[in-house]
């Protein structure tokens, strides 16, 4: 049997499999491809759940080690995949331990690269001395709900702005027909129940809750719980909130719970068929989360840059903005790797799914956002810029 059959057939048997364990789960929805500027490798485009490459390394191969966020971790295993296709000598190993997780292993030398929705703290920069993060991919959070009164057939989607949502995870608004609720919806104002709204978080530490918290703070000056992976949530002291684990829990426990709402990420959202409010963002337009939305999120902060490259992509001016979003990063030691083999096998594999049109294809279309041009070349430029024994490292 030949490579290219043997590849499609391990494919095929890989989606029955995962068909077969999610049940009636709904299949993700291929999202638009944002151009990236370099050249299409002509990768496959489909790959195993699994991160591992589907055969066999040559003597001398490279395993590059991975772990961290889980929101990346669905586009680093096409790209694990993909990539074994551009360069067979390499192996990417890919673990989703969560963003905190990640950043301990990198900070302890037990991984090669990071994932983190999270930004490194001060004291992790300090205490990893050269560790540089990269923005790799956007995503959007959206705020899914459960109304039995609406038809989700006939009825206009539910729609919130960024003081309502403060108030709503503040318990100040705890009804569904609340005046302010009422007031971004006069078209479902007699739909809209006089019941409390049941709200839901996440109950495990995560970046999604870090940007989501970054937009309640930035949304009003209400918002007093702070922002972070984890806060004290005042509906949870009001006895209106309940907790999630992942986005999988929060939106089980909104599926499950009628009359209440809760945050998860846009991609998810979109596989999942999940109903899902629009915004008022901040120039006073209503919008819907796309990868066009976000995109222009990006693009609105492509100035606002730290130099750890991070930057909050959340409340945007621009009139097409969606007004919660937030970047997912790689993390690499920019002077300190020894093994020169390996770190030039690294930074290859990140300048690849950065610039080639395939590997952007391969995570637009499980619901990533890439970077725009403007955002693109500050990260290519910084990563240029990785060193090993003192010796520049190429980008190719």
């Amino acid at each position: 049997m030949n490579k290219k059959l043997s590849v499609s057939m391990f494919v095929l048997i890989v989606a029955a499999m995962l068909l077969s364990a999610c049940g009636t789960a709904a299949t993700p929805t291929a999202a638009p491809v944002v151009p990236l500027t370099g050249n299409d490798s002509s990768v496959p485009t489909s790959a195993p759940a699994s991160a591992a490459t589907a055969t066999a390394l040559p003597a001398g191969s490279v395993t590059i080690n991975g772990a961290g966020s889980t929101f990346q971790q669905p586009a680093m295993s096409q790209w694990a995949y993909g990539y074994s296709y551009v360069d067979p000598s390499v192996a990417i190993n890919y673990q989703g331990t969560g963003s905190g997780a990640g950043k301990t292993a990198i900070l302890n030398g037990t991984v090669d690269f990071a994932g983190s929705d999270s930004v490194l703290t001060d004291a992790e920069i300090a205490s990893g001395k050269d560790l540089q993060m990269f923005p790799i991919l956007a995503g959007a959070e959206v705020i899914t709900y459960n109304l039995p009164e609406l038809d989700a057939t006939k009825d206009p989607a539910l729609i919130l702005d960024g003081n309502t949502l403060v108030g709503i995870y503040n318990a100040t608004i705890t009804k569904w027909n609340d005046p302010a609720i009422l007031g971004l919806n006069p078209q479902l104002a007699s739909k809209l129940p006089a019941k409390q709204i049941t709200v839901v978080h996440r109950s495990d530490g995560s970046g999604t809750t870090e940007i989501f918290t970054n937009a309640l703070t930035s949304f009003s000056s209400a918002w007093t719980a702070g922002h972070g992976t984890t806060v004290q949530w005042p509906v949870d002291k009001a006895g209106n909130g309940i907790g999630g684990k992942g986005n999988q829990g929060v939106a089980a426990a909104v599926q499950n719970t009628p009359d209440s709402l809760g945050y998860v990420e846009y991609a998810f959202a979109v596989s999942n068929k999940l109903p899902f409010a629009q915004m008022v963002n901040q120039a006073g337009q209503t919008v819907t989360a796309t990868p066009d939305s976000v995109v222009s999120a990006m693009n609105d902060f492509a100035n606002a840059f730290t130099p750890q490259l991070t930057a909050v992509i959340v409340n945007a001016k621009g009139a097409a903005s969606w007004p919660i979003a937030g970047y997912t990063y790689t993390i690499l030691h920019m002077t300190s790797m020894t093994d020169c083999v390996k770190a030039q096998k690294l930074v290859s594999f990140v300048n690849w799914f950065l610039t080639d049109a395939g590997a952007a294809k391969q995570a637009t279309t499980i619901g990533f956002v890439s970077l725009p041009s403007a955002v693109q070349q500050q990260v290519l430029a910084k990563l240029g810029q990785v060193t090993c024994n003192g010796q520049a490292l190429m980008l190719k």
